[in-house]
């Protein structure tokens, strides 16, 4: 097997220890993967602005990071990871998470009558409240899933 030593950490490692690179000399880089990843990692921490904005655009422009993603979720580590996102958002926002509870609670106990089309726009399907005050919690606009996620982009 065919050895090589990387430029950076200075370790000869086996070819396959090396990403492919067409225009070098061998076909392959001059650094390990390990080294690539770690050079990788320090770049995104060091312009994590940038590829937080990057990383946005690509999920809401390209259908096939949203569908790697949508396959992701539905893995053990995914369904862990929503979780602990989910826990996290909760903890962090404990007075968003109580008006929302009162209001399902409510509502599945009929003492609260969801509408079945938005205020904003009158389409039909899937009805959310939005609460425009949280320290109002039974104070909800009733909208569609598409004006709700616009509503919270205005303000």
């Amino acid at each position: 097997m065919e050895t090589k030593t990387c430029k950076k950490c200075g370790a000869e490692r086996q070819l396959s220890h090396f990403y492919k690179h067409p225009k070098a000399a061998d076909g392959h880089d001059n650094s390990c993967k390990e080294c690539r990843k770690e050079a990788v990692r320090k770049n995104r921490k060091r312009n994590a602005d940038y590829y937080r904005a990057y990383d946005a655009k690509r999920f809401k422009e390209d259908p096939k990071v949203r569908e790697r993603h949508k396959r992701y979720q539905q893995t053990p580590d995914g369904k862990k990871s929503m979780n602990a996102a989910r826990k996290k958002w909760g903890d962090n926002n404990s007075d968003k998470k109580a008006a929302s509870t009162l209001i399902n609670n409510r509502v599945r106990d009929g003492r609260i009558l969801k509408p079945d089309k938005c205020r904003d726009c009158g389409s039909t399907g899937r009805i959310e409240g939005h609460h425009e005050d949280y320290s109002k919690p039974l104070e909800v606009v009733w909208l569609c899933r598409q004006c709700h996620v616009n509503r919270h982009k205005e303000n």
